[in-house]
């Protein structure tokens, strides 16, 4: 039992998973607010809440699970995931298409339940993550952009959750999805940058081209500092849009700037110990303003 948790753990990738079901669960709850300010419902539905989170489970664990079927025989050659289960054999091919596709539909007929656009976005998702991004990681750096799409649809998916049958996106406040969006899809790129500059030696042996120039230089560094930059005007939208208050503005501005001071060491340094700084500090970042964030809108 151990060995099957621990290997199911993997198939999922459960931290990244969880990380998906969190974003989307801040959003519900904001949305749920916003729907009770306007009179639409009486108070948050927190069995919808625990749909959302079932429902985006399976389809996070599933679009992860096709990803590791179509990368077997690449994950045997990298020391991190040599062990999952399918490339250590603990698993076959089939074994994880059959879960993938259980979880997948599992996972699409519970947020089809709250809404028809909670559930297409959830198909578009999985589409996007494993059958483009995917593939694409051994093509072009342009992957990352590509992966940064359905990595931001979490906080839309939660949005339109909490706005059930009621009414429909493009009829309800969808600014606040749309910004909330935009801060998760532009934490991608160093996050994910800083990521591939620490693994690089590992995803060099699958043929992966992650880095912005495919190497450890100069410009990869200064593209991942600058991507940095721009997160901190991103990230104050909420406040500029008056959803959010003071507490999430000043958070905001102190997470970037630690988070590009962070990056200008490394375009300076250009070494492995300065990259993970990086990448541990965009691991705190986004739960911690989306957490302020939901504080900060919940007390308004």
């Amino acid at each position: 039992m151990k060995q099957f948790l621990s290997d199911f753990s993997k198939l999922i990738k459960f931290r990244l998973t969880f990380l998906v079901v969190f974003s989307a669960s801040i959003t519900f709850l904001m949305g749920s607010k916003m729907q009770v300010y306007r009179g639409s419902i009486p108070g948050i539905d927190w069995m919808n809440w625990l749909i959302l989170i079932a429902g985006g489970f399976f389809v996070t664990g599933a679009a992860n699970c096709f990803n590791e079927i179509i990368e077997k025989d690449l994950d045997k050659l990298m020391t991190r995931t040599k062990d999952r289960p399918m490339p250590a054999g603990r698993m076959t091919t089939g074994q994880g298409l059959v879960s993938g596709l259980v979880m997948g539909m599992l996972g699409t007929w519970l947020l089809g339940k709250l809404n028809l656009e909670t559930g297409i976005l959830s198909v578009f998702s999985i589409l996007l993550y494993a059958f483009a991004y995917t593939p694409l990681k051994r093509k072009s750096p342009i992957a990352v952009f590509v992966g940064a799409i359905p990595g931001a649809l979490p906080p839309l998916i939660g949005y339109l959750a909490a706005l059930g049958h009621t009414t429909t996106f493009f009829a309800a406040d969808y600014e606040i999805a749309v910004i909330l969006f935009l801060v998760q899809f532009v934490w991608q790129f160093p996050h994910f940058w800083s990521i591939a500059w620490v693994l690089d030696d590992d995803y060099k042996k699958a043929g992966f081209r992650l880095l912005p120039t495919t190497q450890r230089d100069k410009t990869s560094a200064l593209i991942t500092f600058l991507s940095t930059v721009v997160l901190i005007p991103v990230s104050l939208l909420p406040t500029f849009y008056g959803f959010g208050g003071y507490y999430i503005a000043g958070v905001s501005l102190i997470a970037g700037l630690v988070f590009a001071w962070l990056a200008f060491k490394l375009l300076l340094n250009r070494d492995l110990a300065s990259a993970r700084k990086v990448m541990f500090c965009s691991f705190f970042y986004l739960p911690l303003v989306q957490l302020v964030l939901l504080f900060d809108f919940l007390t308004k």
